[in-house]
């Protein structure tokens, strides 16, 4: 079970709860179904952005599970004398509570600031909204603020900058927990793209290519993701989504940049990679990702990967 803790300051943005929450709950309902959430303040009712109330918040609890998350939201900062009170109290049960050793600590927008000044951020590199760099930098001298990044992940230690880089940084760990396909899935869900930062792996295979909005091309995609190794002929493709095999070949190199052909490719090399990493040999990995044999894996794998496939598998 992976519990996620929405730590909540006074004035917390909304879209700074409401975004990332909502990714996760879709998650919950695609299949991810060992996600909670958990909604904690130092106040019983706390106030958005926008004025608007949430009652029945958690108390910020004495302890964490093992495992857990904890997303902290940013808020407008004039908010006065009592919130800086309850705001100074968040700061403080995150210092005594937050153990990297055994939980993850994610900060979106200004919330940064909080976990700098909790201490959390020290010796970390890390990012925030960019008019508040350097701001962060002040609060934590010993951090490394890095500047123009959606997010930014060190360890247990995840930060985003603005708002709607909460809603990036959230797909990024629903794939960590429940799958890329997931993670595809919610963000088609939500029409927002998946985006990595520049720190981050290399964007999955299953995942790229998939910045584009046409039903038909990702109804492909996704004929072609479930089983890869498969021959697609592009009229059985076309058939599926009821377009001619011309169109859709035009179609899937405009809205995703890639030939169709090249696409699968990629799918099976990756395919391979994995059987490779399971201890297989090179024959074998070529024929489970559909190749016809190792020669046709061996000429493919220089586009999409380094190496050989043997130097991979010799290194698992």
């Amino acid at each position: 079970m992976t519990e996620i803790f929405f730590a909540l300051p006074p004035d917390f943005l909304l879209l700074d709860l409401a975004g990332p929450a909502e990714a996760f709950r879709i998650a919950r309902k695609m299949g991810a179904s060992d996600i909670a959430l958990h909604f904690i303040s130092q106040d019983p009712q706390v106030v958005s952005s926008v004025g608007l109330g949430l009652a029945g918040v958690e108390a910020l609890p004495r302890e964490l599970p093992e495992g857990a998350l904890v997303v902290v939201a940013g808020a407008l900062r004039d908010g006065g004398e009592q919130s800086e009170i309850s705001s100074a109290a968040l700061c403080g049960w995150l210092a005594r509570t937050f153990d990297p050793a055994k939980h993850k600590l994610v900060s979106i927008c200004s919330g940064a600031l909080l976990a700098a000044r909790a201490g959390v951020l020290d010796g970390r590199c890390c990012t925030t909204h960019h008019s508040l760099t350097t701001e962060l930098a002040r609060l934590a001298p010993s951090a490394r603020v890095v500047e123009n990044r959606i997010f930014v992940e060190d360890g247990p230690v995840l930060t985003s900058a603005g708002i709607m880089a909460g809603v990036d940084l959230a797909l990024h760990l629903v794939a960590d927990i429940a799958g890329d396909r997931i993670a595809m899935n919610v963000a088609r869900e939500m029409v927002v793209y998946m985006r990595r930062s520049g720190e981050d792996a290399q964007l999955s295979p299953w995942l790229a290519y998939r910045n584009h909005l046409h039903p038909a091309v990702h109804r492909v995609q996704d004929i072609i993701a479930h089983d890869p190794a498969r021959h697609w002929p592009v009229a059985s493709l076309a058939a599926r989504v009821n377009v001619s095999s011309r169109h859709l070949t035009r179609l899937f190199h405009d809205q995703a940049g890639i030939s169709i052909v090249a696409y699968q490719q990629g799918l099976r090399v990756a395919l391979a990679k994995k059987e490779l990493r399971a201890g297989h040999t090179v024959d074998n990995a070529a024929l489970a990702a559909g190749f016809e044999s190792a020669r046709s894996l061996r000429r493919l794998w220089s586009r999409f990967e380094e190496g050989t496939p043997g130097e991979l598998r010799g290194n698992s």
